[in-house]
């Protein structure tokens, strides 16, 4: 089978929300009105930090499918003053926030043994505070989160062939600012770092049959695997990768913004900013290049995102290894398109009826992991059929 990518219809119920008149459904998903109605109708778990583990109601995946968000909703009623990255984090938040995030990979893991039969995916998202409450593409949740997600492989083998050319889809080919235009200088960066457990290998050597993706993005195997996925060393590594990522970004957009050619004075690694990118006339040329091209375009300069925007992404590839790979995050793509996935959501309530038990199910046993962890308490959610899914 030729690998391309995917595109997956997955049914949604009807959504027991009301928007006030005179709002944009983006603007409401942003507000504590429907946060709160999001911990209400569908968590599933929250912990004294304010993590709350939810459900996916308009999802990705029927086989598997939930998120973590940091639910400041109470606390910073701001939409723009929310963490939007991990480094935003307190301490003891993050920390909580890794404990989970092995957790429920290991059990992805535990339940779905075998990479020829389910692709796993874990992605945390960013799309910057900063961007146009009414932006399509804009975050429904203004927080950082994170997903869980478990594809069959049957579901992506007999899915029909997306669009290559959807622009939601990011790799080498296009979409990518960064790697259309300064692949070269953008992986060389990252080769840069001092890492142990994470091993750079070629994004090919780990892309998905199936697929065909990821494509041309930076790519690290987690050596030992699933054994390190409780280790302190892992999580440091995998944030460095990030602040790697922030660098280059901000880096490159001050000098479109402003011309001048300067290490931004948050760099985590100045000195690597200093020889490897603003070393770079590849780097200065294209970055004065474009900042011509947003002084002459209005269109174009609205689309422009002047603070960071990510995906970082750890999935299982053919081989049954854990790998790293992190992407400059386009206008509205989803965490799954890094690997290919086209997700069509289609308002299907008797589908959805069907598989929402077993789904739900599953959801509430990967929770236990999370009780016995002793990080919070479970959220009995009264809005589910019949209270059929919800345990004592």
């Amino acid at each position: 089978m030729k690998p391309s990518p995917k595109e997956v219809v997955t049914p949604h119920p009807e959504i027991p929300i009301h928007v006030p008149e005179g709002m944009t459904p983006v603007e409401f998903f942003n507000s504590p009105a429907n946060l709160r109605n999001l911990a209400e109708e569908n968590g599933l778990f929250r912990t004294p930090e304010n993590l709350l583990m939810y459900r996916k109601l308009i999802g990705h995946s029927v086989e598997f499918d939930t998120s973590i968000i940091l639910d400041t909703s109470r606390k910073i009623l701001d939409p723009l003053g929310r963490p939007v990255r991990r480094d935003q984090m307190e301490r003891q938040a993050k920390r909580v926030w890794e404990k989970m995030t092995a957790i429920l990979i290991d059990y992805m893991l535990e339940h779905y043994p075998d990479p020829e039969e389910h692709v796993i995916l874990c992605g945390e998202a960013s799309l910057d505070a900063t961007w146009p409450l009414n932006k399509p593409g804009v975050p429904s949740i203004r927080m950082i989160h994170n997903h869980f997600i478990v594809f069959p492989m049957e579901t992506l083998k007999s899915a029909k062939e997306a669009d290559p050319n959807n622009v939601n889809l990011t790799d080498a080919g296009h979409n990518s600012l960064f790697l259309r235009h300064l692949s070269d200088v953008y992986l060389e960066f990252f080769e840069g770092l001092d890492l142990q457990i994470l091993k750079a290998v070629s994004g090919d050597d780990v892309s998905l049959a199936v697929t065909g993706y990821p494509q041309g993005l930076p790519s690290w195997i987690l050596v030992d695997g699933r054994a390190r996925l409780h280790d302190k060393y892992f999580w440091y590594e995998y944030e460095q990768i990030l602040l790697r990522f922030l660098d280059f970004y901000r880096t490159f957009f001050n000098l479109v913004s402003t011309g001048e050619e300067r290490v931004p004075p948050e760099a985590n690694f100045p000195n690597a900013v200093a020889d490897i990118l603003l070393g770079s006339t590849k780097f200065v040329r294209v970055a004065r290049d474009l900042r011509e091209r947003v002084i002459q375009d209005p269109q174009f300069a609205n689309e422009i995102r002047w603070r960071p925007a990510y995906k970082q992404l750890l999935y299982r590839d053919d081989q049954g290894r854990l790998v790293v790979t992190i992407s400059q995050n386009s206008v509205g793509n989803a965490i799954t398109e890094l690997l290919g996935i086209v997700v069509k959501r289609e308002k299907n309530p008797l589908a959805y009826q069907a598989i929402e038990e077993a789904l739900v199910n599953r959801l509430l046993d990967a929770r236990e992991r999370l009780i016995e962890a002793d990080l919070g308490e479970p959220i009995s959610t009264r809005h589910w059929p019949g209270n059929r899914f919800v345990r004592s």
